[in-house]
């Protein structure tokens, strides 16, 4: 194989793997619980648009807005503890500028809220959103120090990992190399700093298989035992019908990974005090 040959080789697998891993991520992004829920509105002789927050980190309450105006149109902020019995407390939202917002009340880690805006004017009224409530999780604060090099040794492991599996389907000399930063950027991405995380989110470092069912955990789990098995075959043995191990990683990773972010995570039972997961 040519010089020429090897370098568009080369150039055609990392832009895959880019396209890939980026519009993975992007679906995972968007499609999870922790996704701003977003629409669009009428009332009090206007349109509007709106985007209700479904996480909070840190201390303090969580600021709600709605770019909603017109004379004599009132807004009340709705809200009770999820999955709970509680009575809805009401806010009265108050006007900024363009904006009329209230806060929601600070929860402990993995507390959540249900919550809604009441639009009124004229006897008449309407929800935001019209047909469901937004549901927000609390949790504690991670410093960036943590939550950077997390998010960028996940990224990363998707990436290279992706690129492994094209490298497998290509049957490139790379494969070994490839699949060995693969394996050594998602443990450190999610065996080490993801628990990390976790604690300072949640209060616990893990709470996965065996000691709960957080599908963050169990997904992480799930795809370092995938690919340590691809690793370990692929290391030992350079029979080409062995790459199949690396492709088999690389899909899994991606896989596992596309489904939404903080899906069956950590919550808090207000009745009893304890974080749970998996529900």
């Amino acid at each position: 194989m040519t010089m020429e040959s090897r370098v568009r080789k080369a150039i055609l697998k990392w832009v895959l793997a880019v396209v890939i891993t980026l519009s993975a991520a992007v679906y995972q992004r968007m499609t999870g619980p922790t996704h701003p829920l977003r629409g669009r509105s009428d009332f009090c002789g206007n349109s509007f648009s709106y985007r209700l927050p479904r996480t909070h980190g840190g201390d303090g309450g969580q600021r709600v807005e709605l770019a909603v105006s017109g004379a004599g149109c009132r807004a009340t902020l709705v809200y009770r503890r999820y999955k709970t019995g509680d009575d809805w407390s009401r806010i009265d939202m108050v006007r900024d500028g363009e904006l009329v917002a209230a806060e929601l009340p600070h929860q402990p880690p993995a507390g959540k809220l249900e919550y809604h805006v009441l639009l009124q004017r004229d006897g008449a009224e309407q929800s935001v959103p019209a047909d469901r409530t937004a549901i927000i999780r609390f949790k504690g604060g991670v410093p960036n120090l943590v939550l950077i090099p997390h998010v960028l040794f996940m990224f990363l492991a998707m990436l290279v990992s992706t690129a492994a599996g094209i490298e497998a389907l290509l049957r490139g000399p790379r494969l070994r190399r490839d699949a060995l930063v693969a394996s050594g950027l998602l443990f450190v991405g999610g065996m080490i700093l993801g628990p990390i995380v976790q604690k300072f989110a949640f209060g616990e470092f893990w709470t996965g298989v065996p000691w709960g069912w957080d599908l963050t955990d169990n997904k992480t789990l799930i795809a370092m035992i995938g690919w340590a098995i691809a690793l370990a075959v692929v290391w030992r043995n350079r029979n080409p019908r062995q790459r199949w191990w690396a492709l088999g990683a690389a899909v899994l990773l991606l896989a596992i990974y596309s489904i939404p972010h903080s899906a069956l995570g950590s919550e808090l039972d207000y009745q009893s005090g304890q974080v749970k997961t998996g529900g």
